[in-house]
């Protein structure tokens, strides 16, 4: 285990050192980088987000604390769809019956009276039931150990972990709170969060939808989407072609607040507008979607980063077998006005994003973040060699081969060995005629020497002969 874990270490790492290289690569300063001057708006605080790749096309005021009203309940159906499944019994409490019944954004349920899950969340998406709210947030509060106060504690915390700075819950439906705020960009994350959530875009997306008899009630109640670009509620003159869902917000204090989800030419966004007032919310929604539409287009990472693929391709498992250790993520895209190409965008190494990975490209055009790739890791494990004991012993007949950690020791310091000595016999061929040449003049030398001596010898001898 502690061999993988190393080996899967040491790929991570090369990719990492890959990524860094091609990133230093790209930082090429691009010039004439245009941005598609957007239309303007009434709405004093709105934003459109790109909900798969976080691009943000157009804001305005996007981090101003402002109240969100019932487009808080955006949160509330994610977490309680994150934590229950739709079959579970949900009791009406007194608070969640009776300090909500005031309000008009309620469906009239009684004490102890029991719907399910699904039941709940349709009325709070589409009937904006504020008692329903709350209901929901006390069950799956008391379901993990707590109560109401627990849930909005997940709230705030799932604000958190999805990357809000701006945002305040102190309850589950959007009532009128001064500890009670966001902004129009936290909303657009937190609403792209949710509309990952199959079961989320589902209900959210239901125009119509029947919660039958109850253990209090003996007649069906009809919900009906309030959103009017998706579902002709009042009046038809705001239904949009692309609208996918949403949540409408209105409160005294917060005025008219409005989600959108619109999907066209590969583009899912969501629009949030925020204090705004009707018809405004609408009109300014439809103004900016079809700005977005209109100027902006989707590149597919994978298919338009060559480097990237390539690099992937050669980071295979052990021994070049298998998967590899880490990949990209292949679904992942940019966003880009139509009038610039892939090319244009720069991408750099963000370690930040633990989102399922290990890191993160981040693209950018324009100074703007249009997109990221994740670095994910595969959970690939190294196969067993043929020769591994276990192996053998499933197996009978064959014989058991051990590779012992001493043996391998020895025979890489003979290589070693055999390297260096290959390495000190090249230097000595390469160098032959330099190393005679330095012996030849060593021996003229030594010889020259012992001619010089044999002389004194031979003169010292005879002036011994002499003065005797």
């Amino acid at each position: 285990m502690k061999e993988q874990n190393k080996k899967r270490k040491g790929m991570l790492s090369l990719l990492l050192g890959i990524c860094c290289f091609l990133s230093a690569k790209t930082e090429v300063v691009k010039a004439d980088q245009y941005w598609p001057e957007g239309p303007q708006v009434a709405s004093p605080s709105v934003v459109v987000m790109e909900v798969n790749s976080g691009a943000v096309l157009y804001e305005r005021n996007s981090h101003e604390h402002l109240y969100p009203a019932s487009i808080t309940k955006i949160m509330t159906t994610m977490l309680a769809l994150e934590n229950c499944t739709l079959d579970e019994t949900v009791t009406f409490s007194a608070d969640a019956v009776f300090k909500n019944e005031g309000d008009t954004s309620h469906i009239a349920r009684d004490l102890d009276e029991q719907l399910t899950m699904e039941q709940c969340l349709y009325a709070v998406m589409l009937e904006s039931a504020n008692e329903c709210a709350y209901a929901a947030a006390e069950h799956v509060g008391t379901k993990l150990g707590g109560d109401y106060s627990t849930f909005i504690e997940m709230m705030n915390q799932k604000a958190q972990e999805i990357g809000c700075t701006d945002t305040h819950f102190n309850n589950a439906n959007g009532l009128p709170d001064e500890n009670h705020w966001t902004s129009a960009y936290d909303m657009a994350l937190i609403s792209s969060e949710a509309y990952k959530n199959e079961d989320f875009r589902i209900i959210t997306g239901t125009k119509a939808y029947t919660i039958p008899p109850t253990n209090k009630k003996d007649e069906a109640f009809p919900c009906h989407n309030h959103h009017k670009m998706l579902y002709p509620y009042q009046t038809s003159k705001y239904l949009y072609d692309y609208c996918t869902g949403g949540k409408t917000g209105y409160t005294n204090a917060a005025q008219s607040t409005l989600v959108t989800f619109a999907e066209k030419n590969g583009l899912t966004l969501v629009c949030v507008v925020m204090n705004a007032h009707s018809p405004d919310h609408w009109t300014d929604t439809r103004t900016l979607l079809d700005y977005c539409f209109d100027n902006f287009q989707t590149f597919r990472i994978a298919d338009n980063e060559e480097s990237i693929v390539q690099d992937q391709q050669k980071n295979t498992g052990v021994l070049n077998t298998s998967q590899p250790f880490v990949t990209l993520d292949e679904d992942a895209y940019i966003v880009l006005p139509k009038t610039a190409s892939f090319a244009d965008a720069s991408f750099e190494l963000d370690t930040k994003q633990q989102d399922s990975g290990i890191a993160a490209l981040r693209y950018t055009y324009a100074d703007r973040t249009v997109g990221s790739i994740r670095i994910i890791t595969t959970k690939a494990v190294v196969e067993k060699p043929s020769f591994h004991e276990k192996d053998a012993a499933e197996s009978p007949g064959v014989k058991v081969v051990k590779v012992r950690p001493a043996a391998i020791l020895v025979i890489l310091l003979i290589l070693l060995i055999g390297i260096g000595l290959v390495f000190l016999g090249k230097k000595v061929y390469d160098n032959f005629y330099v190393i005679r040449h330095k012996m030849s003049v060593q021996k003229d030398r030594r010889e020259r020497f012992r001619i010089i001596k044999k002389k004194k010898r031979k003169k010292r001898k005879k002036k011994d002969i002499l003065f005797h």
